[in-house]
C-alpha cells in the first residue's frame, strides 16, 4: 500500500425489495421502513430504502477484498444519508496515511459508500496493519 493509493471499488446491488426482505431476516432488524411501503409513506418517504446496516456490511466486505481480517485493527464509520431502493452500492477506498504504531507498520484508510448517483452514505476511516 502506498500513500494516496486508490483501492478496488467493491460494488453491491441494485437493492431490492428481495435484498431488504433477507437482509432484514439475517439481521433481524425488522424496521417498518425497511419493507413496508405503506408504513414508510405515512412516516414521509417515497418508499422504502436500505437499512444503514446494509451498506455497513458491504463495506465490511470492501476491507476484506483489501486486506486480511487479521489486519483490521479498528474502523468507524458514519451515517450520512439513506440508501434508497434499486440503488447500486458503490463502496471505496484510498490510503491516506501510512504510520507506525507500537511497533506495526499500519496504513489509515478514508473509506465510504456512495449510492450510484454519487450521494454518499457512509463515511470513516480504517486502519489496518500492512507488511
Amino acid at each position: 500500500m502506498l500513500e494516496g493509493e486508490v483501492l478496488p471499488e467493491l460494488v453491491r446491488g441494485p437493492i431490492t425489495r428481495g435484498t431488504l426482505a433477507l437482509f432484514a431476516g439475517a439481521s433481524h432488524d425488522h424496521v417498518p421502513l425497511h419493507f413496508d411501503s405503506d408504513f414508510a409513506s405515512a412516516a414521509g418517504m417515497d418508499d422504502v430504502f436500505a437499512h444503514g446496516m446494509l451498506s455497513m456490511a458491504y463495506l465490511a466486505q470492501a476491507l476484506r477484498q483489501w486486506v486480511p481480517a487479521d489486519r483490521l485493527r479498528r474502523w468507524n464509520v458514519r451515517f450520512s444519508a439513506i440508501t434508497p431502493l434499486y440503488a447500486t452500492v458503490h463502496c471505496r477506498g484510498e490510503v491516506a496515511e501510512l504510520f507506525e504504531h507500537e511497533g506495526e507498520r499500519c496504513a489509515r484508510l478514508t473509506i465510504g459508500a456512495w449510492t450510484g448517483q454519487s450521494i454518499q452514505t457512509l463515511g470513516g476511516d480504517a486502519i489496518v496493519a500492512i507488511d
